[in-house]
């Protein structure tokens, strides 16, 4: 994340998908937003005790369940711990409520357990902007992983949150009966390569990279 700015960012991989769950905050008024919880809540609740974070809400990038399936239950726990007041839950495009609603379904194909259907307070949309902790982030639709996938962009910064579209070396996994490779190679080419080569992206899975590397060396993309 560029500098100078007040926010810092830890993140918490979680469950045996090792996602990514991005816990951002600001310094000064430790305000925080929770971005892809997909379990392990109790793991990040101690993280965000022991932080002493207010978390202001949560933004979902897309529906799979190693994303989305602690959704639920952080912004219950959240909610109580702060006061009663609910915390809202955020994203992603409403064509991913398919998704968001068989969560369960899935973690019981996989085996997995702490893992619920998410209820989002409201959907986003391609070019919306969302105002959170100070600072503007924009939201692109870039499908092909999943039909309602969308990137959370902070241009003061120069840093986005870009889910499970492109990763250090590769992109989504578009096997599924709803991906679409050629979808998702154009919607990245299209809304992500034209943010600039100094912007550090954050992958739903593995190590931080830049456009300006994906540019140039992502095999994918060419």
């Amino acid at each position: 994340m560029s500098q100078p700015s007040s926010l810092a960012l830890e993140v918490v991989p979680v469950t045996a998908f090792a996602q990514n769950c991005s816990i951002l905050w600001d310094r000064r008024s430790r305000h925080a937003v929770v971005v892809d919880p997909g379990g392990d809540v109790p793991r990040l609740l101690q993280v965000i005790a022991d932080r002493n974070l207010t978390v202001d809400a949560i933004i979902l990038t897309h529906g799979h369940l190693d994303h989305a399936g602690g959704a639920d239950a952080l912004r219950k726990a959240l909610s109580e711990r702060q006061g009663g007041e609910a915390v809202p839950l955020i994203g992603p495009d409403a064509r991913d409520q398919f998704l968001l609603e068989s969560i369960t379904q899935q973690a019981a194909r996989f085996g997995v357990e702490g893992m619920h259907d998410a209820h989002v307070d409201r959907f986003v949309t391609d070019g919306e902007r969302l105002e959170l902790l100070g600072h503007e982030f924009r939201v692109l639709h870039v499908p092909g992983h999943t039909p309602g996938h969308v990137v959370f962009f902070n241009p003061q910064t120069r840093f986005a949150f870009v889910g499970d579209t492109l990763f250090q070396g590769s992109v989504g996994r578009t096997d599924f009966p709803y991906g679409d490779a050629d979808v998702l190679k154009e919607a990245i080419v299209r809304q992500l390569l034209p943010l600039g080569d100094d912007v550090t992206i954050l992958p739903g899975h593995g190590p931080t990279t830049t456009i300006g590397a994906e540019r140039q060396g992502n095999l994918f993309l060419r």
